[in-house]
C-alpha cells in the first residue's frame, strides 16, 4: 500500500441531518458497509475503523480515506458527542496507517446555482 492519499479508496460519510449518536452510527455503518453485528457504540466504531477485515474490499489493498462532510449541525447539536467522535476518528487514524480521516468544510452538497456540486 502506498502513503499517497489519492490512491486510497475514498468513502464519504455524509452526516447531513444527523443530530444524535444513533444516527451517526447508522450513517457510519451504511457508509462503510459494516456488518450487521456492528455494535453502534464508540468502542465498536474505533474497532471497525482499525479493522481492515470489515472495510470495503478495495480499501484493504489501497487504504481508506474517510471524508466526513455535513458534520457541522451535529457538532452544534451535540458538542460532547462530536468531540468524542473526533477523538475516535483521530485515534483510529493514528493507530492505523492505512486509514486517513478528513473533515470536509462547507455544509451544502449543492453548488452556488443550486445545482448539485
Amino acid at each position: 500500500m502506498t502513503d499517497d492519499l489519492t490512491s486510497r479508496l475514498v468513502v464519504t460519510l455524509d452526516l447531513d441531518g444527523v443530530t444524535d449518536k444513533a444516527a451517526l452510527m447508522d450513517r457510519v455503518a451504511r457508509a462503510l458497509r459494516l456488518p450487521a453485528w456492528f455494535g453502534r457504540n464508540w468502542d465498536a466504531l474505533a474497532d471497525s475503523l482499525c479493522d481492515h477485515s470489515v472495510w470495503p474490499e478495495d480499501a484493504v489493498e489501497k487504504g481508506l480515506l474517510l471524508v466526513v462532510r455535513g458534520w457541522e449541525a451535529y457538532a452544534e447539536a451535540r458538542p460532547e458527542e462530536w468531540k468524542t467522535a473526533r477523538e475516535v476518528f483521530a485515534e483510529a487514524a493514528d493507530r492505523t496507517p492505512a486509514l486517513a480521516v478528513a473533515l470536509g468544510l462547507g455544509g451544502s452538497s449543492q453548488g452556488p446555482s443550486g445545482e448539485p456540486g
